[in-house]
């Protein structure tokens, strides 16, 4: 019975805006360790007793190159990246992992942990896991539940039952008790699920000592969560397998059937099986967890100045406490301010009170409703290549910078309405123009004419580095008509 780690990464960027974006959900950024949320979880995951197996990645399409990548500078090699063609919240998503599963592993055990989650104390997560993994492998639906901190009204609480008995299990004999653990994890029935509660609700749950946050992590037998699927809304589960029947593979992805997927229901996992089976389990995590939800729990979870000050990047503080200050491009001063958030990256910089950062929505929400592109880009776009990033824009022209990895390239492409200036500042690019290819070395240049069927492609062992000047009539990213494409877009 392995452990199959499923990672579910979703996500639409707005949360934590302007860091993240719809094309870079928080899951996906580094933090100041170089490593991303997303990361974390699949190093935690790997590091767990009876895990043996590369992670199961349930992502959407548009972010599947930033998944490929993200795995492969952690070194997992042949993982599998389940591709949903629609978001269908959660419960859908761990079917399709499940059944995945299943085809290779009849025993298969799935350890479901979402992508943006920051965990402090990865010996106390193993342990939970050992802990919660002999009732997972007798049919439980095992949900690891975080003691509360504070009177939280943004989470739904878990009451416990009894506790129940510890089952042999080899595995817990790896963690070493005690070894970065707040307490020695315990798991209990499930006595009800509560909803998000009041403000005067939730400090009593604080108060009473037997209500846990829910994390959202789970640990199910495969085959034991699609029977339970299946006693609640058959209809999902019927809708997932003809997904996965007809699937088709794509370079390093599985792209679930559009067809198929569109009729399962959309329902999370917590509302579709876990608070309606009588076989839910929950484990007192002994670790501290945040779900990074937002500005105040970012500025909660980072170490702090004496002042109470989380600092990031190239900021500087006069007479102030209590404040995030999160700089990317430049240098942020602050004076006099207490409990606030401020965020600055290349294009944009949001200023809130730390208790209202969660308002960030409301932000997000009018910046779609005026067609701003800082809702879903960044300065800097990833691409499956590298990257390309704006430096200036004016009438008829724009500047970008562009990394191409080595060994990549982009598509052979043409464009009716600019013409393009390449010039290398650092590696060597191979350009194929009209009917010529040819090499350009640091500080030589080209031109692209109007209309040229046109390649990039990066033939060293250094990444690319150049500038690209566009100029013409317009100059949209999709005034491109791609002729190949190694990536398959």
């Amino acid at each position: 019975m392995a452990i199959h780690p499923v990672i579910l990464s979703g996500g639409s960027g707005t949360r934590l805006w302007p860091l993240s974006r719809t094309t870079l959900p928080k899951q996906f950024i580094p933090l100041d360790d170089g490593r991303s949320l997303f990361q974390g979880a699949v190093a935690r995951a790997r590091r767990v007793a009876g895990v043996s197996v590369p992670p199961i990645v349930v992502a959407n399409a548009e972010q599947r190159f930033l998944v490929a990548e993200q795995l492969r500078e952690v070194g997992v090699a042949k993982s599998t990246i389940l591709l949903e063609p629609a978001p269908r919240n959660t419960a859908p998503a761990v079917a399709a992992a499940a059944v995945h599963a299943l085809a290779s592993d009849p025993d298969a055990v799935l350890l479901v942990l979402a992508s943006d989650h920051l965990i402090d104390g990865e010996a106390g997560f193993s342990a939970a896991v050992a802990v919660g993994l002999p009732h997972a492998r007798d049919g439980a639906m095992v949900l690891f539940g975080i003691p509360p901190t504070r009177p939280d009204t943004g989470f739904g609480y878990i009451r416990r039952g009894a506790s129940l008995p510890i089952s042999p299990n080899p595995a817990a004999e790896a963690v070493p008790a005690g070894a970065g653990m707040s307490a020695a994890p315990t798991a209990y029935a499930v006595d009800r699920f509560l909803e998000k509660p009041e403000r005067a609700i939730a400090e009593e749950y604080l108060k009473a000592g037997d209500t846990y946050w829910n994390s959202g992590m789970f640990l199910l037998s495969a085959a034991e969560y699609l029977a339970q699927l299946d006693r609640f809304v058959p209809e999902m589960v019927v809708a997932v397998r003809a997904a996965h029947a007809a699937r088709t593979e794509d370079l390093d992805f599985v792209r679930l059937d559009a067809e198929a997927f569109a009729r399962s229901p959309s329902d999370s996992i917590d509302y579709a099986v876990i608070e309606r089976t009588d076989r839910a389990v929950v484990v007192a995590a002994p670790f501290a967890w945040s779900d990074v939800g937002n500005w105040h729990a970012f500025w909660e979870a980072r170490p702090k100045d004496a002042q109470g000050n989380a600092l990031s990047g190239d900021a500087l503080v006069e007479d102030t406490s209590g404040c995030l200050v999160h700089a990317t491009s430049r240098m942020v001063a602050v004076l006099g301010m207490r409990d606030v958030a401020i965020v600055e990256t290349a294009d944009a910089v949001f200023v809130a009170p730390r208790d209202r950062a969660q308002d960030v929505r409301r932000v997000v929400a009018r910046l779609e409703a005026e067609g701003r592109s800082e809702k879903d880009f960044h300065t800097r776009v990833y691409r499956p290549w590298g990257w390309y990033e704006g430096v200036d824009a004016g009438e008829r022209f724009q500047v970008k910078r562009i990394m191409v990895k080595p060994g990549e390239s982009l598509s052979l492409q043409m464009h009716h309405h600019r013409a393009e200036h390449w010039i290398v500042v650092q590696g060597t690019a191979r350009v194929s123009c009209a009917d010529k290819t040819f090499l350009l070395a640091e500080n030589e240049s080209t031109y692209i004419p109007l209309g040229s069927t046109h390649r990039l492609e990066n033939p060293g062992k250094v990444p690319l580095h150049l500038v690209e000047v566009q100029s013409g009539s317009y100059l949209g990213e999709d005034d491109i008509v791609r002729f190949e494409d190694k990536y398959r877009r």
